[in-house]
């Protein structure tokens, strides 16, 4: 094997190894599981017929995430491990793509620097163990984007536009707003085509120059916009499009459960201020990239990386003024864009040291990797706590359990809470959902259907003992329903609180009814 084959292979594998390392550094976050996690955790235990019942009333966006977590849960069963390692496998594919762009475009540390520098961004390590799709889109966006500059350098063949195709749908199917990335893949379409570095200048799309001339590819037959370039253009808007068609009945369909996303706040100027600040780093990558002095048969590691940054951010922010969506989950994959930035700066750095000291040259990677790691040491340490979500459903359950006794009846306030005997049913054995009339299961929901206010008070004042799941104070809202506000007031008049404890964002208290 040739040593520029071996460093190909070795630079993304080197980069999946190093993020699958950070994933599995403390993936049962304590043995905690939140509100999030315990949708997909609950759905999953759910049959598949089930599964399909609930996408017709909420989470269609979803559906084909927990389709394949039902999946593992039927052959490993139910756990944190199982939960979060798609997600960790999935952040590794994604570093791995990180690093065979950069290797590809700007030379090999900028490969190795951008698939290093993804796992330690922030907020790649808070969804890297997170059991949500979000990461599996991350790992969509880096093949889809690799493949793209495959084609753009004329390597492709008919297999690479339908694999493309295929894979921008399949993201689209976990989060039809992964589509943004079409809008970043055409703009790198357009730099790559119109600049010096797109290789569509001459007859054999993205073919290298003459020997001699690393500068100049495509041959001398012109440059701007040529036929074959143009003829690019048009299958990727085919290949596009067809994508765009697989995921639009998702689209429309899940219009009709936009209520699921009202809690999300409209768009203010000081949320913007952290994607600003990525938007700028990414820049200076971009300028640095400008002055290296390799050249790929292929668009510039700038216009494959800062496309992919900053289209989704703009494109969800002109989104959020119609309806607040701006989350930065919803873009999680442009961070790609921004790794691939970030690398190409380390390899320009790389380059520039090792001509004046060719020995410190080696050592600058792991010098700044060791300084970055050290820096964010204390993000890693806290978004490895249960404390990094707003809540642990399995902590609530804990204390269920150790607080009930047979005959006992159980609340959930808000009924949402009901996640946590969702996720750990054994807990909750032996005592009796008292407001429950209908089943989550059957009744195609996440929470259940409720009985009348009326009739939850009367069951409630024939029991003795109640336990009520809700939130802590920090957390916790002011009741919402009808219902909730009957419980708060059957409680207050007629229980007296035996025990209470808060744990991690969910408060367990025992009533007793007053003599």
């Amino acid at each position: 094997m040739s040593t520029a084959r071996t460093v190909r292979l070795l630079v993304p594998s080197a980069a999946a190894l190093w993020t699958s390392a950070l994933g599995l550094w403390g993936l049962s976050r304590q043995n905690s599981v939140w509100r999030d996690e315990a949708a997909t955790w609950q759905v999953a235990r759910r049959s598949t017929a089930e599964i399909v019942q609930l996408l017709g009333n909420v989470d269609v966006v979803h559906g084909l995430y927990y389709l394949l977590m039902h999946g593992l849960f039927e052959l490993f069963g139910p756990g944190t491990t199982v939960l979060r390692l798609p997600s960790v496998a999935a952040t590794a594919v994604a570093a791995a793509c990180v690093a065979a762009l950069g290797h590809r475009l700007a030379g090999p540390w900028a490969g190795l620097g951008g698939g290093v520098a993804l796992g330690l961004l922030p907020a790649v390590q808070f969804y890297l163990q997170e059991g949500r799709p979000y990461a599996l889109v991350a790992a969509g966006a880096g093949v889809s984007t690799l493949l793209l500059v495959t084609l753009l350098e004329g390597r492709g063949r008919a297999v690479h536009w339908i694999a493309y195709s295929g894979t921008v749908a399949l993201c689209g199917l976990l989060n039809w707003l992964s589509l943004m990335i079409l809008p970043a893949h055409l703009l790198t379409l357009l730099l790559s085509g119109r600049s010096g570095r797109g290789g569509w200048g001459g007859h054999d799309l993205g073919g290298p120059g003459e020997p001699g001339e690393p500068g100049e590819r495509g041959g001398r037959g012109g440059s701007g916009w040529s036929g074959a370039a143009a003829g690019l253009g048009k299958r990727w808007a085919a290949a596009a499009g067809a994508a765009v068609a697989c995921v639009l009945p998702l689209v429309l369909f899940s219009r009709s459960q936009s209520a699921q996303v009202s809690w999300i706040p409209p768009l203010t100027w000081h949320m913007l201020i952290g994607p600003a600040v990525l938007l700028a780093v990414g820049g200076a990558g971009a300028l640095l990239d400008r002055r290296s002095p390799h050249r790929p048969d292929g668009p510039s590691a700038a216009a494959v990386g800062l496309p992919l940054l900053v289209v989704p951010h703009l494109g969800l922010a002109g989104l959020s003024l119609i309806q607040p969506l701006f989350l930065d989950r919803y873009v999680l994959f442009s961070l790609l864009g921004l790794a691939l930035l970030i690398g190409a700066a380390i390899g320009v750095a790389v380059r520039t040291v090792s001509r004046r000291l060719p020995r410190a040259g080696w050592w600058l990677l792991p010098a700044i990797v060791a300084v970055a790691a050290v820096a964010l040491l204390p993000q890693a340490l806290a978004k490895r706590s249960p404390a990094s979500r707003v809540d642990d459903v399995l902590a609530a359950a804990d204390d269920v359990r150790r607080l009930k006794r047979p005959g006992d009846a159980v609340l959930f306030f808000p009924s949402a809470r009901r996640d946590t005997r969702l996720v750990s049913p054994d807990a909750f054995s032996g005592l009796e959902d008292i407001a429950l009339a209908r089943t989550p299961e059957r009744s195609g929901t996440l929470k259940g259907v409720e009985a009348e206010p009326a009739r939850i008070r009367a069951a409630m004042l024939t029991h003795r003992r109640i336990l009520l799941v809700t939130d802590t104070p920090a957390v916790s809202r002011p009741p919402a329903t009808e219902r909730d506000r009957m419980k708060r007031s059957v409680l207050r008049n007629h229980f007296r609180i035996v025990t209470d404890t808060q744990t991690r964002g969910r408060r367990v208290t025992l009533y007793e009814r007053r003599v």
